[in-house]
């Protein structure tokens, strides 16, 4: 992993309480990655991903990496004093549920649990936020023909993994503030007849037709079926990593079309993003699926939808759009926190 940047260490200089070493994990609907830092600016180290369904708990699931990591470094193993744990749901009050995880955990319990002096607990997209200035070249990919990003200006990151994140950072004070939200819960919106068909159809299955909803891992078997309904054809349940598998293999049209109509909407909704944050210093995209499309992605019509906004379509082309290809820089975000920690 990489250095944080100048903007955030010198905030972590001025504000870094959480002692140090740190265990920081990014914890997602399937999975669950943990990693250690030795403090700020030190990077992620001993990273391992844990399934969530094979643990009882977050804390469960750090005790077991824990274990192994003791075990790993023998005398040189040092116990944590402060986590910061990126989770996929909104973190308000002391009970944390995962919105597609059968987890629900006390955050001060899960703290106690772990021996832990502080327990820093945040959305995993404010965590993916917060790492956005501390990419490197080597960890992104433009997309398209991408326009210059205005210097200080704010940032956005779209992520379809089992769900769909979104969040932003800005710069204030000498520090980034990140935007957490949960906007793939936003109704998504279609562009044209066969989008609005497309909707309506997934529109008999649920009430509420969010971005998530076809958007994301959970999502792309809703968007098959409605594909299908619009077409009038009647179709087996596939599940997204046949969809993916299928489609880019050429071998079912329904699932090739179903990958094309993602990356589109996609790409509309991240110009939404864009244009609701007024993300002038760039637009990223992260979690686990885009990076799985490979070049199918790159020659999508993600960069035409996303800058297709009418009048400010100008507005739009200058905002780069990148694909993160480290999916654990959200590990580096967790470090941020609780470098930036009051």
């Amino acid at each position: 992993m990489n250095d944080v940047s100048p903007l955030v260490g010198t905030a972590a200089r001025h504000l870094m309480s959480a002692p140090a070493p740190w265990l920081v994990a990014d914890i997602g609907g399937t999975n669950a990655r943990f990693g250690w830092m030795a403090g700020p600016g030190t990077g992620v180290a001993h990273v391992r991903t844990l399934a969530c369904a094979a643990h009882a708990g977050p804390a469960e699931a750090a005790a077991a990496y824990l274990a192994g990591l003791r075990e790993q470094l023998g005398s040189g193993f040092e116990p944590p004093r402060a986590a910061a744990w990126a989770v996929a749901t909104a973190v308000g009050d002391d009970r944390v549920t995962l919105t597609n995880s059968g987890w629900s955990f006390s955050q001060d319990g899960a703290r106690a649990a772990l021996g832990l002096d502080r327990l820093e607990v945040l959305n995993d997209f404010e965590a993916l936020a917060l790492a956005l200035p501390c990419l490197k070249p080597t960890q992104l990919r433009p997309v398209g023909r991408t326009g210059t990003p205005a210097p200080g200006g704010a940032l956005a990151v779209v992520g379809p993994g089992t769900g769909l994140g979104v969040a932003g950072i800005v710069p204030h004070g000498g520090r980034w503030v990140a935007l957490p939200g949960e906007g793939g819960h936003a109704t998504l919106a279609p562009a044209d007849e066969f989008e609005s068909a497309v909707l309506a159809a997934a529109r008999r299955e649920f009430e509420h037709v969010s971005a998530e909803r076809l958007l994301s891992g959970i999502g792309l078997p809703v968007l098959h079926r409605a594909v299908a309904a619009v077409e009038g054809v009647a179709v087996d349940a596939v599940d997204a990593e046949r969809i993916v598998e299928r489609g880019l293999a050429g071998t079912d049209a329904r699932c090739s079309l179903t990958l094309d109509l993602f990356c589109a909407m996609l790409g509309g909704f991240a110009g939404n993003v864009a244009l609701t944050v007024g993300a002038r210093g760039g637009l990223y995209v992260g979690g686990g699926i885009v990076p799985r499309l490979g070049e199918r992605f790159f020659v999508s019509r993600f960069r035409e939808r996303f800058e297709a906004k009418g009048r400010f379509r100008p507005y739009l082309q200058a905002i780069p759009t990148f694909l993160i290809t480290d999916t654990l820089v959200a590990l580096t975000g967790a470090g941020a926190a609780l470098a930036q920690a009051d």
